[in-house]
């Protein structure tokens, strides 16, 4: 089939995907990410074989994960997430990737780089998942919201770094000059977004907001279009690009137009959530190893071990490190919350396969558990902090947005 077709069915499959979870809404509450996916592997080569990506569409669904990244580094509000709370999310990811790669290299037999692979893997936390929960419950802006959102900016930034300075195929000495000087000039780029911008920003951005002009729209895109550019110019994973993109943004639409900042986000959003983001997760169904996962019954046992692994992992290390005020259940809402993973891990296991250091199996098993972890963990999480006081969980009858994540 053509790129034109399979992307018919993708858009297919992402049009359904909501008009499931409205229909099992009052039954069974299931994220919108879970029905996109398996509506992709039911499209894809391995059960209807209607599908198949080719160079456009995946071209299409890196973006729309960068954009994943993007809105995940703008929702963080640096002016909160400081002092205690910085440190203890800190803290805790470097524990997750000490335990995360002695986990793993128990289950690879001694192998260095997919013990690596595996490991850097559980430890990452789906905050561009999560965070849309969490702000559509009421949660995101209180005490809760902003521990939340800084060991989860850790947990997406981290596995980033690890990937940018051991996959990158240069020795760790080269990647990590190369990130250093990345950092730089991303620090640069911030003290720049900082300062106060002229007014004609700000009246441009007014005036052309409901006009075909987009003035900031398209600034937007340009700022994470030269962030990406950047980012491959160092040669480091264009996802650090996406964050810092993200970043960026929030600081200079929060400072040049205030009052304009969450209408232009909504633009934003809107390209995401209704195209991009929906269509990576479709591809991600369509390139679900499932074949590898269902004949080999030690691919599938592994399922169940990586769950557990991701609860151990980063979830552990959340609950020991969460600050000192918080309840029982808040301490086990934010493990639950930091446990929920796999944009990156599907992004970490797709450099794992390329490069030949994890095999199709286990990269399967790892994506799979991370799919149920989105499918179960928030909704554990969400339940237990209704039953202590702590939040407001919707209405099962309530409909889902087009940029829910549920």
């Amino acid at each position: 089939m053509t790129h034109a077709g399979t992307l018919v069915l993708i858009m297919a499959a992402a049009v359904l995907a909501p008009l499931l979870v409205h229909a099992t809404g009052r039954r069974l509450r299931v994220p919108l990410v879970i029905f996109e996916i398996i509506l992709g592997i039911l499209i894809g080569p391995d059960v209807l074989g209607w599908a198949h990506p080719d160079e456009v569409v995946d071209t299409l669904a890196d973006l729309g994960l960068s954009m994943l990244i993007f809105l995940a580094g703008y929702e963080i509000e640096f002016a909160a997430v400081r002092g205690d709370t910085l440190r203890r999310s800190l803290w805790a990811w470097p524990v997750s990737l000490a335990v995360g790669i002695g986990f793993a290299f128990l289950i690879s037999g001694g192998d260095v780089f997919e013990a690596f692979v595996i490991g850097t893997a559980l430890t990452s936390t789906a905050l561009g998942t999560v965070l849309p929960m969490l702000k559509d419950s009421g949660q995101l802006q209180g005490r809760f919201g902003t521990v939340m959102s800084a060991f989860g900016a850790v947990g997406e930034f981290g596995p980033v770094v690890a990937v940018a300075l051991l996959l990158s195929g240069r020795r760790p000495a080269e990647s990590a000059a190369l990130l250093i000087a990345f950092g730089l000039i991303t620090a640069a780029a911030v003290f720049w977004a900082m300062r106060p911008r002229p007014p004609w920003f700000a009246q441009l951005t007014e005036r052309t907001l409901h006009s075909s002009g987009q003035f900031a729209v398209r600034f937007v895109m340009l700022l994470l279009a030269c962030m990406l550019g950047l980012a491959e110019v160092f040669g480091l994973d264009v996802l650090l690009g996406a964050f810092a993109a993200g970043v960026l943004t929030r600081l200079v639409l929060k400072r040049a137009a205030p009052g304009s900042s969450d209408e232009v986000l909504g633009r934003v959003e809107s390209l995401d959530f209704g195209f991009l983001v929906p269509l990576f997760y479709v591809v991600t169904g369509i390139e679900f190893d499932l074949h590898a996962l269902l004949h080999d019954l030690g691919a599938l046992r592994l399922v169940p071990v990586f769950l557990l692994l991701f609860l151990v992992v980063r979830g552990g290390p959340g609950y020991l490190f969460a600050p000192r005020d918080f309840v029982r259940a808040d301490r086990t809402a934010l493990a639950l919350f930091a446990s929920t993973c796999l944009p990156l891990v599907v992004a970490i296991t797709t450099i794992g396969v390329d490069q030949k250091l994890i095999g199709s199996d286990a990269a399967a098993a790892l994506v799979g558990a991370a799919m149920i972890s989105v499918l179960v963990l928030p909704l554990f999480a969400m339940r237990l902090r209704a039953a202590g006081g702590s939040g407001r969980v919707k209405d099962p009858t309530e409909t889902a947005t087009e940029s829910e994540t549920w």
